[in-house]
């Protein structure tokens, strides 16, 4: 119970007073724990120390907005467990492709593999499809890399009906241009 009391009370010294002291003590407290936690999913012991820091750089920049529930160290570790299953995600999704692009690179012909400017032609051409706020909010949340709170303030709409709009647009993406999404996005995304 004591430790509890000690880390909310740290948590309030970071969240209301900006106290950088208050977040190394945090940070070189939990920071080698976690570590060793997230090698339970992931197994670059860099991977992990690379995790834990971006939970840390992201409850410090988000510490104003985090709204802890049941206990400081559960949102920890809570966040961190999250983090290492984006990540693994983020490799499957990643491990797929590079496998269909070692596939479709030896079985493709020259007249089959579209080049950058097709695959950006194709995207937006179904981007044109959409309706003008749904179009907005795709390009924004995908090619400005704002988040959906973001673009609901900028749009003066709630991040609800952003979701809703980014869903729509991935939908209609999806049936338009279906086995080149993902390589479109991509594609543009690095251009």
């Amino acid at each position: 119970m004591a430790e509890s009391a000690v880390l909310e009370n740290l948590f309030r010294r970071i969240a209301f007073q900006d106290d950088q002291e208050a977040f190394k003590e945090l940070f070189f407290d939990f920071y080698p724990a976690l570590c060793v936690f997230a090698q339970r999913y992931i197994s670059s012991p860099e991977a992990c120390e690379d995790i834990v820091q971006d939970t840390f750089f992201h409850l410090w920049k988000n510490r104003k907005k985090i709204e802890i529930t049941s206990s400081f160290k559960n949102l920890l570790i809570t966040s961190v467990k999250n983090n290492c299953t984006d990540y693994l995600r983020k490799q499957s999704v990643r491990q797929y492709y590079a496998e269909k692009q070692a596939v479709s690179a030896t079985t493709d012909t020259p007249e089959v593999i579209y080049t950058i400017g097709e695959l950006e032609q194709m995207l937006h051409t179904a981007l044109k499809q959409l309706p003008e706020n749904v179009r907005r909010a795709f390009e924004l949340s995908r090619f400005e890399n704002m988040t959906y709170n973001q673009i609901a303030e900028e749009m003066s709409v709630s991040p609800k009906t952003i979701e809703a709009y980014i869903s729509k647009a991935l939908s209609v993406l999806r049936a338009e241009l279906k086995d080149y999404l993902p390589l479109v996005l991509l594609t543009c995304s690095i251009t």
